[in-house]
């Protein structure tokens, strides 16, 4: 069990580089959810900051529901050979994953539990893999925490499933909270995301989410960091609801000499209840 708490200068992005694995974590809201709106909406081609502000409304709606909801973890780390795209080596795992988030004067406190239901062979070559978790979080640009931290602009539109999607253009301003860091070698690198979010404009649900670093990391050997995140609609009932749950997240890393991908695929949602049994001693 793993506890985080947001301060002033929170970290979520952390790294670590060693013979044996590297480690990228987003690890404030690991598993995060895009919570769904049922309020209805105008188009937001014109009107960016009335989408942002009903972004930022339902981000706060969902960090305070965020506990409600257990799910099952997929994870497949591919190591490609150096300078090519043949994989060198592939590990799945499968984890229960659950999040409890509190919010005590103003400040974010997280716990989180990833328990293994299967775990990769150890292996023997000792090559080293990529450790990520936490990347379904990256709608956290838009929580109004960080989201003047960020330049927003609108970067067209796209039809999807039937649903209508803003792209959202956003890119960090420099010296300013931003929801990533990279720690390394007992540091703390502020992470420069740039990327785009793709938002529905009557539900202003976050569909789709990419990012990355550009080549901001180099100078601490890493050259490139990209990832991207999928949700998906998923039905509750008693009562009726719906919400927009991340189903897959790509995380893909280059240094100098290694090149890794992540993939997390998220199934099997349900709500999670905690239930206490009281009895009563007799003499």
């Amino acid at each position: 069990m793993i506890k985080r708490k947001m301060t002033k200068q929170t970290m979520i992005g952390q790294t670590q580089i060693a013979k044996r694995f590297v480690r990228l974590a987003l690890v404030v809201l690991t598993c995060g959810f895009c919570l769904g709106s049922d309020a209805p909406g105008s188009s937001a081609t014109s009107k960016l900051p009335d989408l942002l502000q009903r972004t930022r409304e339902q981000m706060s709606e969902y960090l305070d529901r965020f506990s409600d909801v257990r799910c099952t973890e997929r994870v497949v780390q591919e190591k490609f050979r150096n300078g090519k795209d043949k994989i060198d080596l592939k590990e799945e795992s499968t984890y229960d994953y659950l999040v409890m988030l509190s919010n005590t004067g103003g400040e974010l406190n997280l716990s989180e539990s990833r328990l293994p239901v299967h775990q990769a062979k150890a292996d023997k070559k000792n090559r080293s893999m990529l450790v990520s978790n936490g990347f379904a979080t990256l709608f956290l640009v838009f929580h109004p925490l960080y989201a003047n931290s960020f330049e927003f602009n609108t970067a067209g539109e796209e039809v999807a499933n039937g649903h209508r999607l803003i792209k959202v253009a956003f890119r960090h301003i420099r010296g300013t909270r931003t929801p990533a860091a990279l720690a390394l070698r007992g540091r703390e690198y502020p992470l420069e995301l740039s990327g785009t979010a793709w938002i529905d404009t009557d539900t202003v649900v976050i569909a789709r989410i990419s990012a990355g670093i550009d080549n901001t990391m180099v100078d601490v050997g890493l050259n490139t960091l990209q990832t991207d995140v999928e949700f998906v609609p998923v039905p509750f009932h008693d009562p009726e609801k719906t919400y927009w749950f991340p189903s897959r997240a790509i995380v893909e890393v280059e240094t100098p000499r290694q090149h890794w991908r992540n993939t997390h695929e998220f199934t099997n949602y349900k709500r999670f209840e905690v239930s206490t049994e009281e009895q009563v001693a007799t003499k």
